[in-house]
């Protein structure tokens, strides 16, 4: 079935078009201002007051710059609130996220290799080549592989290994390396399909080829040091202390110390192919090989607030993940859903249910923050603070107000500590999780 556009129709649309007075005005605001100015809605700023019920102390808001490591700002961020509180560290104290960024791109390509090889005897147009094709490696990830990586390499302070040029503005390192990678894939299913190879010779040729990407980061962001001091002034006191020679793994136990096993991945997914009270994994997503595993226990709205708020009184802040640009005024830093009259603007219905926009491709999560309050009336959020890493020039010194009806729609995703769940969260979270398509939306990466 098809229909063609005919020329009675063009005079139709023209006519009604033109029959409209006000459509005149309207077209000349929305040209000479653009769609969001035009429909921006004034009262969204008084609606969405910075001011809160629960309001944690928290730090100085980071920047992340020209690269796309929210998920480890935020994930880092959560660490520090704690740290700052207990060791009186002063507002502008931040753990190293150029240390994680580097290992997170180095431990990408050894899991791009490894599912290289598992899909080598796959064409390169089916779906699952295609989609390790498309991106071998990216700055975005989840609060899982982060966990992955303290796991493994531990953390340390900002002044042990500070930002550079590509961790600031990533662009050009990642285009290099996603070259360097597919290269690689090139060279590897030609080993196993062509050359027949043993195991031990692909293993031997991806060393070369992980030392040659060890090269390239340590060019791109410098090399991590294994051993460094930890020096700081406390905030109020200004009493200096310094540690000497600490390693990774010895900083994070002694200063951060938490059981990451304790903080599990909370998320919100309304589509017909996902259960509530069941947990879920992606098919070929992750970092490290043979390192912590993602894993979500999918939840109803309710549920998911009701523990952010659980962990909020707790004095704890909270990872979260959603779709941030939807309906956000990123200046003002407000995200509500009156923020913008898009649909009175147009005189169209633009309404889709949080289902509906996940599996036709209208939002997924693309960008993690931090809450770190709640506006409580008689007990119920009414908006929720949040702790951005864009910097202090925008929002309130960087920090943003979520309505939450706002968080009703775009929120996928919060961390939480266990011990907040109830029985039946429990036994659920404990549960072997469903592997989802490389590409469902719940894989998406912050």
């Amino acid at each position: 079935m098809s229909y063609q556009i005919s020329s009675d129709d063009l005079v139709k649309f023209r006519h009604d078009y033109d029959d409209n007075q006000t459509n005149a005005v309207l077209e000349n605001s929305v040209t000479k201002n653009g769609v969001r100015n035009a429909s921006f809605n004034w009262h969204s700023i008084t609606d969405n007051d910075p001011h809160f019920s629960i309001d944690l102390k928290t730090g100085d808001v980071a920047d992340q710059k020209q690269s796309g490591r929210c998920w480890m700002f935020a994930a880092l961020n959560t660490m520090r609130h704690e740290m700052q509180q207990k060791f009186n560290l002063p507002d502008d104290f931040e753990l190293s996220q150029s240390y994680q960024f580097f290992w997170d791109k180095f431990e990408k390509a050894n899991y791009f290799y490894e599912n290289v090889l598992k899909t080598a005897n796959l064409p390169t147009d089916d779906r699952k080549v295609a989609w390790l094709m498309d991106a071998p490696q990216s700055d975005g990830g989840q609060w899982d592989m982060l966990c992955a990586l303290i796991e493994k390499y531990g953390v340390m302070p900002k002044s042990a290994m500070p930002e550079s040029f590509n961790s600031n503005r990533s662009n050009g390192i990642n285009d290099l390396l996603n070259t360097k990678l597919r290269h690689d894939a090139v060279i590897l299913r030609q080993m196993v399909n062509e050359e027949h190879a043993s195991e031990d010779q692909l293993n031997a040729k991806r060393k070369v080829m992980l030392g040659e990407v060890y090269r390239m980061l340590s060019y791109a962001f410098g090399e991590p040091a294994t051993h460094f001091d930890f020096e700081y002034r406390t905030k109020k006191d200004h009493k200096f202390h310094r540690e000497a020679n600490l390693t990774p793994q010895e900083f994070f136990q002694k200063y951060i110390g938490w059981n990451l096993d304790d903080y599990i991945s909370i998320i919100q997914a309304p589509t017909a192919d996902k259960e509530y009270y069941k947990t879920y994994t992606i098919d070929m997503l992750g970092n490290v090989v043979g390192g912590r595993q993602i894993k979500h226990l999918n939840l109803p709205m309710q549920d998911l607030k009701d523990l952010a708020i659980k962990q909020l009184q707790a004095g704890e802040s909270v990872w979260f993940g959603s779709d941030v640009i939807k309906y956000s005024e990123t200046k003002l830093g407000i995200m509500a859903l009156n923020t913008f009259d898009f649909d009175q603007l147009f005189n169209v219905d633009l309404n889709m249910s949080k289902a509906d926009m996940l599996d036709y491709k209208q939002s997924m999560m693309d960008h993690a923050m931090v809450i770190t309050g709640v506006d409580l009336v008689d007990g119920k959020p009414t908006k929720w603070k949040v702790e951005n890493s864009w910097g202090s020039k925008v929002g309130t010194k960087g920090y943003f107000v979520m309505s939450d009806e706002w968080m009703d729609q775009y929120v996928y995703q919060i961390v939480v500590n266990k011990k907040y769940l109830n029985d039946k969260q429990a036994h659920a979270q404990a549960e072997a999780p469903a592997v989802l398509k490389p590409w469902d939306p719940m894989g998406t990466l912050a």
